[in-house]
């Protein structure tokens, strides 16, 4: 598969996104539970640090 047809189909799945009836999620949604996790991962990666 080459750059290009992957391209195509990317774009061809995020244009057929809205159009099965589905509740899209929110931008917002996403982008906090997006932060959210990277959080965790950041205290996790800390609190398993010993080289401190």
């Amino acid at each position: 598969m080459t750059l290009t047809e992957t391209a195509h189909t990317l774009a061809l799945l995020a244009s057929e996104g809205g159009e099965h009836g589905g509740a899209s999620a929110s931008p917002y949604a996403t982008g906090g539970g997006a932060l959210l996790v990277l959080l965790l991962l950041l205290w996790v990666t800390t609190r398993f640090n010993r080289d401190r």
